[in-house]
């Protein structure tokens, strides 16, 4: 599953918002066909925004962090339960839309306009105005990527 790109939506006065049909026609072609497809909302953990799994990338998620922590330290049982238990499960109407609960808008500033961001195996919503405030001006995502992928790309060569 790949979702890429961004497209600009409106929530209506309920917080429903239509999945995007690029988006949707993703995640039927990797839930075999099936049309009850259920993704888990989490408010990320980094940014103001929130995040879309796929049930299935959620579990791959959930699966990896608790091999990483160990269930007799009470840190590690803390930081668990916090990721797992601040979610939502979610399904998607006939419509194709779904029901994003009142506490999670309040969590993420998402008011009427959102924007949908393909992130590979999730999809970020974020508000239109914090979505612009979170890229990096281009001269900063270009020096980060030659940073991050410059040494990779020389020993290629």
């Amino acid at each position: 599953m790949r979702f890429l790109g961004n497209i600009e939506a409106k929530m209506d006065a309920k917080g429903r918002a239509f999945l995007p049909a690029v988006f949707r026609k993703i995640l039927q072609a990797g839930s075999n066909g099936t049309t009850d497809v259920r993704l888990v909302l989490r408010k990320d953990v980094f940014q103001p925004c929130l995040v879309l799994y796929p049930e299935n990338v959620w579990n791959e998620q959930m699966d990896a962090l608790r091999q990483r922590l160990n269930r007799w330290n009470k840190q590690h049982q803390q930081v668990f339960r916090q990721f797992v238990s601040e979610v939502e499960v979610l399904t998607l109407d006939g419509n194709g839309r779904f029901l994003v609960p009142k506490r999670y808008l309040r969590m993420a500033d998402i008011d009427q306009d959102v924007k949908f961001v393909g992130m590979g195996d999730t999809i970020e919503i974020w508000s239109n105005a914090k979505a612009e405030q979170s890229q990096m001006n281009p001269e900063e995502f270009g020096k980060a990527l030659e940073e991050l992928m410059g040494e990779d790309a020389s020993a290629e060569s």
